[in-house]
């Protein structure tokens, strides 16, 4: 059965308005507030257009539109890449004091996301900026929470040198 009346015309404002601060939220983390908000649109506006496709049996309207976003990120791949090079050249003064000292090195962090696969990075950045579960990714990215899982132990097995090194820096 398909869930056209929840996306239809008429309601979708409540739609966007119900999705877009976490829409652009994970679009931030993963491109950038420049074009984050560019990019959090173009997914109501793909989402829009394809609103007759949604199936509510086949998943949550969440994780469709998370899906969505996913892809346009992927469009903007190198931008994604060029930013986290950006990151890594960075050279973050800390203070010697405060909050900010726990607080991870944006260079080292950078390096570390820009050493990781694809699909590991989106994985990992779906569960970090988006805070979906195991199954909402899989259902975001069409693949198995399995794989989710696999990925996401990957990413952060990469990630462990960068953070252990920011442990010891304290």
């Amino acid at each position: 059965m398909t869930a056209a009346p929840v996306l239809g015309t008429e309601l979708f404002t409540e739609v966007h308005d119900r999705h877009f601060t976490a829409i652009y939220r994970y679009v931030a983390g993963r491109l950038g507030a420049q074009v984050a908000e560019d990019v959090a649109a173009e997914t109501f506006l793909v989402a829009f257009d394809r609103r007759k496709t949604f199936d509510a049996t086949r998943g949550d309207l969440r994780a469709w539109l998370f899906g969505i976003a996913t892809n346009l990120v992927s469009r903007h791949r190198r931008k994604e890449a060029r930013h986290y090079r950006a990151l890594a050249r960075l050279e973050t003064p800390r203070p010697a004091e405060g909050h900010e000292n726990r607080v991870l090195d944006a260079g080292r962090l950078g390096k570390a996301l820009s050493r990781l696969t694809a699909g590991e990075r989106d994985v990992l950045l779906l569960v970090a900026l988006a805070d979906l579960g195991y199954a909402e990714v899989a259902e975001a990215l069409g693949i198995s929470p399995g794989t989710v899982g696999s990925r996401l132990s990957r990413a952060r097995k990469k990630l462990t040198p960068v953070l252990a090194q920011e442990a010891r820096d304290e």
